[in-house]
């Protein structure tokens, strides 16, 4: 039996407002999936190398906007680094930057 990893937050949430509960739902699994271990690729989740060689953003489509999850797969847990609305086709700077700082941070421990 497969252990599940734990969900480590270091930044941000996932709740009703500002995700609809529909969306919400959505991340819900697919962070359930993560922690027992699966692998998701497009269109759900993409790699973000530009950060991390072992990060990631899940997508979520919502009504009328689209949410970011960023994580880092780890060998014990899913860590989460930052989540937000993504309003345009680039990742901001300055989310990459904070989250470099915050694996910097965890890693630090």
């Amino acid at each position: 039996m497969i252990k599940e990893k734990s969900l480590v937050w270091l930044h941000g949430e996932v709740k009703t407002p500002p995700f609809s509960a529909e969306a919400r739902i959505e991340a819900g699994f697919l962070l359930r999936k993560l922690q027992q271990g699966a692998i998701l690729t497009k269109p759900h989740s993409k790699p973000m190398t530009s950060i991390c060689t072992k990060c990631h953003e899940l997508i979520i489509d919502d009504k009328n906007k689209t949410w970011r999850i960023i994580y880092r797969i780890d060998d014990d847990a899913v860590v989460i680094l930052e989540v937000f609305e993504k309003k345009t086709q680039k990742t901001p700077k300055n989310v990459i930057d904070v989250c470099k700082l915050r694996i910097i941070h965890y890693d630090s421990f």
